[in-house]
């Protein structure tokens, strides 16, 4: 490999860490990201910095938390002036592009990306803005709701389908285009897909995989709504589950569908390292979700929850001086920004007092973490700011209005036993509360996420008043220098497009 590295990111959404435990599970039809596991770091419990589409996104691209972004929820403005990986590689001489989704708020819709191959598939305004003041209001035309469920199964295209298509065939055109060597520059390219997030529709090709597959029951089934901890209850209400009766039929559709479109997904990422590899460019490569999903599991779908199918999340590195293998340390999204510029030579120094992230080099080196994995929630079914610690066997959350809780994952995996009120774990619940309360005010939070809500609602309505001039990003195509123009030297033309030159 070059000294200055290209770098690969392929990001895809809502995919649950829990079936990656060393790469995919055996059991899942994922040819491509197999090959890719077996020369990769792998990272069996990464987990989100925000269990939510922004704020996790925020959190990868910058190494900050969301307190510290100021992205706490989907609607939450990205600042311009905080620094992302894209900033720092382009800052040392990069070509960044982004083919797809990264969910940023506000008018800055690039956020160091030099280009923008598609627009984003959600909106870029203030319009899902959830709000304090107003605890248990459910905003029917954005909030998610179990229609997601009770309408899974098959169809030859969606709306989803038709996005993630489209991010292929311009992320697999552009690494040809890189491999024409017209830019000297390294580069790095972002791939994010918006599958395997619900609604929970496949192919009919990747669907049939799946006929005889034995996992399509939650390993924890579904608990009364009684049984259930004060937040997954406000996940239901804000899932509107009392308008829908689920039934197991539904649940099956549902976790099929969504291992179909992993297939689905996988077939795309083939295509794309098919392209690289045609070409003979060699480039780090990174796999990565931004949250994952319940999936049934406790009868929860979706996100929005520090529970492991909702903030684990598959990671998987290939690049020189990490060794392939499995890292069984806890570690998080905010950590890939410090370990891409370590892995390109590029210093964050001017930023790296206020970075909450860590390099994983010295961990696909061998090394070890000594330091907790720390998570925050200020979005949707939430009615003041969630944090959560993981360490060890052991993973820790907090809210000023809901009971502690305190899982040993090694025990109970799937944290069905809350350890909060044992007696015999007093010890370890203390010595988180000491380290949870030296690293966050969680009433100084709550006050700047109430600012940051009303501020939006405010300026939402304002701007919907009269003209609108929207944020969302429209990619732009110069048509006139694509292709053959009489401008051009047909010869040239036919010469520098081709690659390779003279076989």
């Amino acid at each position: 490999m070059a000294q200055t590295p290209n770098i690969l990111i392929l990001m895809v959404d809502q995919l649950t860490g829990t079936l990656f435990p060393d790469g995919p599970a055996d059991w899942l039809h994922t040819p491509n990201l197999r090959r890719l596991a077996l020369r990769s770091t792998c990272f069996a419990n990464a987990y989100t910095a925000s269990p939510l589409c922004a704020p996790g996104r925020a959190g990868f691209m910058s190494g900050l938390l969301p307190s510290a972004t100021g992205v706490y929820d989907n609607a939450a403005e990205f600042a311009s002036q905080v620094p992302t990986y894209a900033h720092h590689l382009r800052r040392a001489g990069y070509r960044t592009c982004l083919s797809g989704k990264m969910h940023f708020v506000g008018p800055d819709q690039l956020h160091g990306f030099e280009e923008r191959l598609t627009t984003d598939i959600y909106p870029a305004d203030f319009g899902w803005t959830p709000d304090y003041r107003r605890p248990g209001e459910r905003i029917d035309w954005w909030y998610h709701n179990m229609g997601s469920v009770t309408g899974a199964g098959v169809a030859e295209i969606t709306n989803q389908m038709e996005y993630d298509d489209e991010v292929a065939f311009h992320a697999r055109a552009k690494l040809l285009d890189l491999a024409r060597g017209h830019d000297a520059r390294p580069w790095c390219l972002t791939v994010s897909f918006t599958h395997p997030h619900d609604p929970y529709v496949a192919r009919r090709k990747y669907w049939d995989l799946y006929a005889d597959c034995e996992h399509l029951d939650p390993q924890v089934p579904a608990m009364a709504y009684a049984d259930h901890d004060p937040h997954s209850q406000r996940i239901f209400d804000a899932n509107d589950w009392r308008s829908f009766e689920i039934t197991e039929a539904d649940i099956r559709r549902s976790r099929r569908a969504y291992f179909a479109n992993i297939s689905y997904l996988d077939d795309k990422i083939g295509e794309i390292l098919g392209a690289l590899e045609s070409t003979g460019q060699e480039a780090i490569v990174v796999f990565l979700s931004d949250h994952g999903d319940m999936l049934g599991e406790r009868g929860l779908w979706f996100k929005m929850s520090f529970f492991e199918g909702s903030a684990r999340v598959p990671l998987m590195i290939s690049a020189p001086g990490m060794e392939p293998g499995l890292v069984s340390d806890p570690v998080s999204t905010i950590d890939l920004c410090p370990t891409l510029c370590d892995l390109a030579g590029v210093s964050m120094a001017e930023v790296m007092p206020w970075t909450a992230g860590e390099s994983l080099v010295p961990l696909g080196a061998g090394g070890a973490r000594a330091s907790p994995v720390a998570m925050e929630y200020a979005a949707e079914a939430s009615q003041s700011p969630m944090i959560a610690l993981r360490s060890g066997r052991w993973k820790y959350t907090n809210c000023a209005i809901d009971p502690e809780q305190l899982f040993d994952l090694e025990a109970d995996p799937h944290e069905v036993t809350n350890l909060a009120e044992d007696p015999a774990h007093a010890e370890v619940l203390e010595k988180f509360r000491l380290a949870a309360a030296a690293r966050w005010d969680l009433e100084a939070f709550d006050a700047e996420v109430r600012e940051s809500q009303a501020r939006r609602k405010v300026v939402y309505e304002a701007l919907r008043n009269g003209d609108y001039y929207p944020w969302d990003y429209q990619p732009l195509q110069k048509a006139s220098e694509r292709y053959m123009r009489n401008h051009m030297d047909l010869n040239v033309v036919e010469e520098r497009q081709r690659f390779p030159r003279g076989e």
